[in-house]
């Protein structure tokens, strides 16, 4: 019987796991950690954003967006949907075009999962962190204390985002031996690093504000939804959606009240100290602007409306939620097969392939897995 090996045993390894055994062919996931899917099981906000339903490849970042509009064109949202709801479940939009479990629980998304490779008699090996993948006319893929011969293999072990999850990029090696190049990587979808100073004393305070993004002037994104103060800059919604575009030295601009009007704003200003502010925005954030205004009514009006702070970078891949870089796909084809080793397939964040916020990267883990799936079933 035909054996396939998927390094990763991620959402993408899952995926194209249950995918390649409905179609009776034996699979092995080779998973570093002690348990499948730990990663799905924190995907938004531990409530499970799968998908969304406003799909295509404009929301992506990727060195080939065609490939990817062409994916996604063979399975997209409502693919992956019905490939959940196969299994289990039901599957529900917001008014964003977001789509959740009807639990809301990212936890139940993985159990599904496993549950399916259960019955399905797929096997998994824990603790199997493949070191070494080789091919002979068959590959091998090799760990401490094993190995296993496959006739294909999937790499599916992610990117560096997150590696408490266990995706620490170490994967790269695996292809670079082949032949293939790795994208610059960098961390996307986290916290904004911004002036220290800027926000000092600010570390907690929460406002649904509006957010633009300006680069030398331009905008390069607008969004609205939390921001939150930290120690070292602003966290949130609407900043990692930001964070998407973001770039060193960008402007972030925020508008701590949104739903005002700069006319209505201005008439509540009868002083400029922070008694002027009192039931406006949060105290702190108050005295802080006070201060920054300088006894400025007009300069603290703008602030309120366009509070301006210089991104610096991000707090790294261990607060981010997915990996820019990787695996070029002009390096593979349509179904994501290696052009540098025939039989040695990719999906998922391994891929210089990422998207927004709001289940876009998820989407990408089940469209890579069920094009890797299909062509190596092949």
């Amino acid at each position: 019987m035909k054996q396939i090996a998927i390094i990763g045993g991620g959402a993408a390894g899952m995926t194209c796991a249950v995918m390649l055994a409905r179609k009776g062919i034996h699979v092995t996931i080779l998973e570093r950690g002690a348990r499948l899917g730990r990663k799905l099981s924190a995907t938004g906000n531990g409530q499970g954003n799968v998908t969304n339903l406003r799909m295509g490849a404009e929301h992506y970042y990727s060195d080939d967006l065609g490939k990817v509009a062409r994916a996604l064109g063979r399975f997209g949202s409502e693919d992956a949907v019905r490939f959940l709801e196969s299994i289990g479940g039901i599957f529900l939009p917001d008014g964003r075009g977001r789509v959740y479990p009807a639990g809301r629980q990212a936890s139940a998304v993985t159990d599904l999962l496993r549950g399916e490779l259960k019955r399905l008699g797929a096997e998994v090996v824990f603790g199997a962190k493949v070191e070494k993948l080789t091919y002979d006319g068959r590959f091998t893929a090799e760990w401490e204390g094993g190995s296993l011969r496959a006739d294909a293999a999937v790499l599916a072990a992610g990117g560096r985002a997150a590696p408490n999850f266990g995706t620490d990029g170490s994967a790269y090696a695996l292809a670079e031996a082949f032949g293939h190049t790795v994208a610059p990587c960098s961390p996307r979808l986290v916290q904004l690093r911004c002036d220290p100073a800027l926000v000092r004393g600010l570390k907690g305070i929460r406002a649904d504000g509006g957010l633009a993004l300006l680069r030398r002037g331009k905008e390069v994104f607008r969004g609205r939804g939390d921001v939150l103060f930290t120690e070292s800059g602003i966290s949130g919604d609407s900043v990692f959606r930001a964070s998407f575009y973001a770039e060193k030295g960008d402007v972030a601009e925020i508008d701590l009240l949104p739903d005002v009007t700069e006319e209505r704003l201005a008439s509540a200003l009868k002083e400029s100290g922070a008694e002027g502010l009192l039931c406006i925005v949060n105290n702190g954030l108050a005295r802080a602007l006070s201060a920054r205004a300088g006894g400025d009514r007009e300069k603290l009006l703008r602030l309120l409306k366009r509070f301006p702070l210089t991104v610096r970078g991000t707090l790294g891949y261990e607060y981010a939620q997915v990996t820019r870089g990787g695996i070029p796909l002009s390096e593979t084809d349509e179904r994501l097969m290696s052009l540098k080793r025939r039989g040695l397939f990719f999906a998922g964040e391994i891929l210089n392939t990422d998207g927004e916020c709001g289940g876009y990267n998820l989407q990408w883990a089940f469209t890579s897995a069920y094009l890797a799936a299909e062509g190596a079933a092949e």
